[in-house]
Parts: C-alpha cells; structure tokens; sequence
C-alpha cells in the first residue's frame, strides 16, 4: 500500500515540535523503515527540504507570488489573517496551512478525494521541472493547481516549503543521516562516508533499502554527478595554521575567483559551480583546457577560476560571476572577461577514489596528470617568517590571502574542520542571509535598498537578525538585488519587504555588540556588504554560533559590558 503525503507531513509536524534531537532522529528512522524503496529516497529529500536529490540539477523554479496566484484560484485565501499568522509564526508554510485551515472550516461542505501519496508528489515535482520552454509556465501552474487542490492544509504546509525551499522543522541532513544510520542498523561513519561520495542522503537510504549494507561495497563516485565539497574553517594568522597543523602546513593562495569542481569522462567535460549547479555552457574555455591537457578517461578535479586584468590582478569578484550566469554571446564575454583556471585537488581517477590519500599525495597525482594546467602557487612550511611572506606576496598579487591545508589530510566532502584553513588579512567578514529589505528615500526611491541580515541557525534551521544596513553595493547591484527580492517577497509592511531568504552576502563590520532589539541579542556595528555570494546557498551562511564565537573573542583583550 502507498504510503500518503499526509503521513510525512504529520511527521514533520511532529519533529517541528520536538525539541530532543535524540527524539528527533527516532522518529524519523521509525518513519523510514515503513517505507518502499520507491518511496524512501524522495521522502528523505523532502523531510530536509528538497525535492530532489542533492545532486540534481533539476530545479522547480517556483516563486512565492506564483504560489499565491494559486491559492487564490483555488480557494479564498484571507490576506488579513496570512499576515497576522506570518507574524506570529515567521513561517511562510504555518501562515499558509493557518489560513487554509480557516477557509476549510468555512466550507459547509467538501468532496471526498483520493488522499496525495508520496509517489505522487514525487511524479508532480519531476513534471513541474521538466516543463520549459512556449507554454511553460501555463504548464507548472496546472500542475501546481491540481497538485495544491488535493492537499490537506497540513500538506500545503509542506509543499509550500519544498517550493520555497524553507523547511526549517529541526530535523537537518546531520540528523537525517543519523537517522539512516539507526533505521538500518548500520555505523554512522559508513553512512557519512556513503552520503559523501554518492553526494545525497536520500540516495543512501534507497541503498541500504535494497541491498542493505553490501551495498555500500559499490557505493562510490559517478562522474558527472557532482560531489559536496570540502569546506574550510578560518583562521586569524599563519601561526594558528602552523599550530593547528602541527607545526608544518602547505599554503596556498585563496584567489579572489569561484571554486569550480570538473568532471571528465571520455571526450565529455562538464563543470560545477561552488553550488554544485552545473555551468559548463558558460565557460567554453575552461571546457578546451580540460580537453586538450588532460588525458585520463575519467578524472574529478577541484580548482579556482578567476579573471585578470591587463596588468595581471583579479577583477572584482561580482564581475566574474557575471560569466557563470551568462548563458547567451558567450563568445563576446570571453573576449570581456577572459578566463584562468588554477586546480588544487583531485578526488577521482580512473575509476578510483583518491579521496582517502594524503593531501600531498594527492597534489602530486593532479600534478602528473593535468598538464599545462597550472597548480595554485604553493609552499609547505613550518617557518613562520616564510609563510608571513607568502601571505603578503599573494596580497600583493590581489589575491583574498592563503589557504592552510594540512599536509596529510584526506579530502572531507561536504564537512567542514581545521584540515583546511583559510587566513585573510581582513576577517571581520560574515556571510549573511537578506531576510527582508526596505525601500530607500531620495535617489534611492523605489528600489530595495536597505537590509536586513540574517545568520543560519542550525538547531531551527531558520535565521537571526544581526541588524541591517544600507551600504556596499552599487546602483547596478541595487537595482539588480531588488528585483531579485521582490521575487521572493512573502509579505510588505510599509516600507519593509519581508522576502524568502535565499540571497547571501559578504558583510564587513567593525564589531558585534549586544542588543536587545534582535533574538539572537547581537547586532553588527558598521556593517556594510562587500559582495553579493551567488556561489554560495543558504545553507552555507556563518552560523549564529560563529557570531557568538567572535563576539566572545572581542573581550579576550578588553572587558565586557553586562547590560544585566
């Protein structure tokens, strides 16, 4: 028998209420293990928020304002009472099932309906993705339409947050992976390691349904699917790195450029962004290097790609990603914005993963096997002095600073730690999440032009305001980032726009002081926004953890204020 929609919906709400992570992870294994291997991998996807697979690059490209259009279709959606439930939930997804609970009680009567299966909603999604071109949008709003008027209130919730991409119940991919791990009866460590080279959790769990733990014998690297990356943590000196290392690291420079990740197969080439979306259409010269320096059947190769100027420096960062989003006359914007890559890791050859080699083993591997295609520049150090030097050479250069990777570390994907450490020579710098904007006064007049900036909390899953700020950005990048949010907008109140989060920022700032007109009790003194971060997701904004971290680490040296 088909498992319902309703029953993973109910779970959530559930979860959303639990405050136990132990609890949590219960009950999802619970849930897990009543599932069809036909239904366990997308209902894994969707408890953490996504429709599909982590790796696909499938996307729903539904917005907030088509949503609504729909329920306006299909029921009397009271706009009165959405805002008073927005408010007091901050939830698009509770305010939605509020007010479609409010008009089904008004209803005197209702027609039985076959209830939604996770199947179902599964098959709609696909269709909904796959409608492009003439006609498109017609298409996704019927099926839409149809998907939404079988659903249950608590169900729309849910949906709504799998269009939005905001689920934010609690039960996060770390959870979910312990969950797999207890469902199945099998280590954790095996399942994190499974997650990372299959690059999806759902995937596992549909693994271990249908073959159980030999089938993590097979699980391994398919080229052309993309694999999380390997994150780094920051620190503050090159005598941190060395510390943190043991005394002896390789350093490299961190190119003020987008991280790419390539994939070889054959004569095949394709090339993923920081975000794992797939670009290779926009970098034609990126595509030939690969082809004409390297000769191996399959390879999976990380690097940096950045653009110079004629003198030699990297251009602003902004205008660089003006080539990943170029999809028309990339032949004039190779001659604007011309390309270099520099590699710095190799993950798969040959059919064989390297991931579990010595980082300098690995290095060495890439080096043999991508010819003319330069390295990032390099030195392994255990001398203070030499790696100072360095880090003011690749300042010099225009470079961001230096990445710290300790000499025998394995590569992590998807998993951030000490191994790899970042040093730039300006840190007070957080990635931050827009969470709503107001409209400007004078020239400003008319565009989005003042935010509010968000860090993620992992534990909910939503985002605490630091404060706001109306400096950094450009007239061009105004007028860009506010119809960007005006996509996304969910409510305005006066001058103020609350809009989905999903637009991150670099914001520089000169101290994080306490204050009580946020929740998270912190607010950014002289904020402002050095860069807007299309290559990262939301999920990849600074942690209010780190924030606290840094806000404690300011009085190290000097006393703290107790406002209590």
């Amino acid at each position: 028998m088909s498992v319902t929609f309703k029953s993973l919906s109910e779970l959530l709400e559930k979860i959303e209420t639990t405050k136990k992570r132990l609890e949590i992870i219960e009950q999802t294994a619970n849930y897990l293990k009543t599932l069809s291997a036909q239904e366990i991998e997308p209902s894994t996807n969707m408890m953490v928020g996504r429709a599909f697979p982590k790796y696909s690059q499938k996307t729903l490209d539904v917005s907030w304002s088509t949503l609504t259009r729909i329920f306006e279709r299909i029921s009397v959606f009271d706009w009165d009472f959405f805002r008073q439930a927005m408010a007091a939930t901050g939830d698009i997804g509770s305010a939605t099932k509020a007010v479609l609970e409010q008009t089904k009680a008004k209803k005197q009567t209702q027609l039985t309906q076959k209830p939604l299966t996770i199947t179902e909603v599964r098959i709609t999604l696909d269709a909904i993705a796959q409608a492009q071109g003439s006609g498109s949008r017609t298409k996704k709003e019927r099926l839409i339409t149809t998907l939404m008027s079988q659903a249950e209130p608590v169900e729309a919730k849910y949906l709504v947050k799998i269009f939005t991409g905001e689920m934010r119940t609690g039960l996060h991919e770390g959870l979910m992976e312990q969950a797999v791990a207890r469902a199945f009866n099998v280590p954790l460590g095996r399942v994190q390691h499974a997650a990372m080279v299959l690059g999806d959790i759902g995937e596992v769990a549909e693994l271990l349904k249908t073959q159980g733990s030999e089938g993590f014998e097979k699980a391994g690297f398919t080229v052309f699917r993309p694999v999380k990356l390997m994150l780094a943590q920051t620190a503050r000196s090159v005598q941190e790195a060395l510390t943190e290392h043991g005394g002896k690291s390789a350093f490299e420079y961190k190119y003020d450029g987008a991280r790419v990740q390539i994939h070889k197969q054959d004569g095949r080439v394709e090339v993923f962004s920081r975000r794992l979306s797939e670009v290779t259409g926009s970098l034609p010269e990126i595509v030939d290097a690969i082809k004409q320096n390297i000769p191996a059947q399959s390879i999976i190769v990380e690097g940096e790609v950045i653009s110079l100027d004629s003198a030699g420096y990297p251009i602003a960062f902004q205008h660089l990603m003006r080539r990943f989003r170029r999809v028309r006359d990339i032949s004039g914007m190779e001659k604007k914005i011309p390309l270099t890559l520099y590699l710095f890791d190799i993950l798969y050859l040959n059919g064989e993963s390297l991931i579990s080699q010595p980082y300098l083993q690995r290095r060495q591997i890439l080096a043999q096997n991508v010819g003319k295609i330069p390295l990032t520049n390099q030195i392994i150090t255990d001398q203070q002095t030499q790696a100072e030097g360095f880090l003011k050479e690749a300042i010099t250069a225009g470079h961001e600073g230096l990445m710290a990777k300790k000499p025998d570390s394995p590569y992590t994907p998807g998993r951030r730690g000490k191994r790899w450490l970042k040093i730039k020579v300006i840190l007070d710098t957080l990635d931050l999440v827009i969470t709503a904007a107001e409209y400007g006064y004078g020239r400003r007049k008319g565009w989005l032009s003042d935010y509010y900036l968000a860090a993620r909390d992992p534990e909910s899953g939503g985002f605490l305001e630091l404060g706001k700020t109306f400096k950094g950005l450009t007239d061009a990048e105004i007028i860009e980032i506010t119809k960007r949010l005006k996509e996304s907008s969910i409510e305005q109140d006066g001058h103020r726009v609350i809009v989905i989060p999903k637009i991150v920022v670099e914001v520089a700032y000169n101290e994080i002081q306490q204050s009580p007109r946020y929740k998270s009790q912190m607010a950014l003194r002289f904020a402002r926004i050095t860069r807007i971060r299309d290559d990262k997701t939301p999920e990849e904004a600074d942690t209010i953890e780190r924030v606290r971290e840094i806000y404690e680490r300011q009085f190290r040296n000097k006393g703290k204020y107790n406002s209590g």
